[in-house]
Formats: structure tokens, sequence, C-alpha cells
């Protein structure tokens, strides 16, 4: 009975020993924490992420009123600020030649038989402003932007905001009057601010809205005009020999004595032949 008793007392001893070692063992709080860490970074991360998708489901919830409709078929009317004016389509002008444009940045008129590429370009350097129009022909919105204004992080919201959209461009306007200005065909909002909700609205208003330029179904593409090194912008106002805005001249003999013909372009509407890949025929009548 004794050394069962001894036997006993000693399997107790053993058992008590385990459970101090076991009570004793220190518990992996680096690994806790880790893992704490994670799930926290995680959620945060999918917080994020839900929050951007709700942001921009409300954004463009909000910018669905500027969609053009049959009901509402030039919605920057409801836009403050924009200006409109009416211009005749088709008239060209040589590449040597200047437009007296009646406005800066201009919003329509003669221009050259070449349109820049406004596939979503962002322009480093100011573009010559007879090019820039044309791609408003074509349905296309051109930002432009004071270079002294607009810098920072100001200048890449800008930037967001074409960087590959298509039917859109962007370049710096020297002595632009106000830091940015907005341009499609026969349109033209300016503003002090790239945080301006307006951008966007006159964006989605006026991109491609087949109700308010002149050649819809007109590509932005070129293959004649070089993107990496386009024509300089002139920031010199145009001389006396400047085509005006009605595409007319004042000397007869620039356009085979037919006064108040297109400068640069048929004295008739019969388009031009051997056209240019990337360029129009230089007719008075749009293509649309």
């Amino acid at each position: 009975m004794t050394s069962g008793k001894k036997n006993k007392a000693a399997r107790s001893s053993v058992a008590a020993a385990r459970s101090s070692v076991v009570a004793k063992k220190p518990k992996p709080w680096g690994t806790i924490l880790a893992v704490v860490a994670v799930l926290g970074l995680a959620a945060g991360v999918f917080g994020y992420a839900y929050a951007r998708i709700d942001e921009k489901n409300d954004r463009e919830a909000a910018l669905a009123r500027w969609n053009p409709s049959e009901e509402n078929k030039d919605p920057s009317d409801g836009i403050q600020g924009v200006l409109k004016k009416e211009y005749e389509a088709g008239k060209h002008v040589t590449a040597d030649q200047r437009v007296a444009y009646d406005m800066s940045p201009p919003i329509g008129g003669p221009h050259d038989g070449v349109w820049a590429v406004c596939s979503g370009v962002v322009y480093e350097t100011a573009v010559r402003t007879e090019n820039m129009v044309h791609g408003l022909e074509h349905g296309a919105v051109w930002i432009a932007y004071n270079p002294d204004q607009v810098t920072g992080e100001a200048l890449d919201k800008l930037k967001a905001k074409v960087d590959g959209q298509q039917f859109t461009m962007m370049s710096p306007y020297p002595g632009l009057d106000k830091a940015i200005s907005l341009q499609s065909w026969g349109h033209q909002l300016k503003l002090d601010s790239a945080d301006d909700e307006r951008i966007d609205q006159f964006v989605q208003s006026l991109r491609r809205n087949p109700n308010t330029y002149p050649e819809v179904g007109a590509t932005c593409d070129s293959s004649t005009f070089d993107v990496s090194n386009p024509p300089a912008f002139v920031a010199e106002a145009p001389g006396p020999d400047a085509v005006p805005m009605d595409g007319g001249t004042t000397d007869p003999a620039e356009t085979g004595g037919t006064e108040g013909a297109p400068t640069g372009a048929p004295a008739t509407d019969a388009p031009a032949t051997d056209a240019p890949a990337g360029s129009e025929t230089a007719s008075t009548t749009p293509s649309s």
C-alpha cells in the first residue's frame, strides 16, 4: 500500500511540474499582434475600396443629368458661365496661314486642314491654335490652361481628366486671361480652379455631343500630325494678312478672282482630291 501511495504521489508531482511548465510558457504576442495588424490593414483597404466605389457611383449619378438626350440636346445650357457662338464649319487654311480669331482661345471658325490629335493627348507645349480648332470640329473638348497659374497638384488634376480619354485634349495657352479655359465647337467656359465641378459637367455635356459639333463621326486620330513635335503656338497677334473669321480674303488674286472665297480652299463646294491621310478636304460643307 505504501508503494502505491508513493507512485501516486510521484505521478501527481510530475503532472504538477508539467502544468507549471505549460503555465510559464510565454504566449506568442508578436504573432498575435501581427495577425491583428494584417486584419486591420485589410479592413482598411477594403473600406477604402468600397468608399471609392461609392464615390465613383455618386459622381456618375451626379453627372448623369449632363448627358445629352432628345429632350436636352445641349445640357451645357445649364452650366453657369458657358459662352456660346455659331460658326460655319469646313473652312480650311494652310499650314503657313493664321486666322484672325474672334476669341482667345478660339472655339470655331477657319482652321488648319490637319487636326491636332485629340484622342486623350496631354500636350506639354503650346500648340498652334489653327490645328486645335480643327479638333473641336470633330467633337473634341480642349482644356487650355495658363502655365503661369496652373502647376503642381492642380495641373495633375487636369491631366487626369484628359490622359487617355478619347475626344479630349489639353495644352498650355500662354497669356490666357483665366487659369483654365474649356473649349468645344462653339462653346467656352473659363474658370479659376481645377477643382471646379463645372469642368466635368462641360466635358460630359459637350464631348462628342452630336447636337453641338459639325462633323459627327469624324476621328480624333491623324497620321499627318506629329504629336511629339506639334506645330508651335504663336503668341503674337495675327497680322493684316490673317484669314478673317468668314474665311474670305480681301485680295481677289489669292482666290482666283473670287473675293470672299475661303482662303486656302477651292472657290467652290466641290471637295479637293488626293487629300493626305489624316487631313480633310477643303470643302465649305461639313461632312456631317
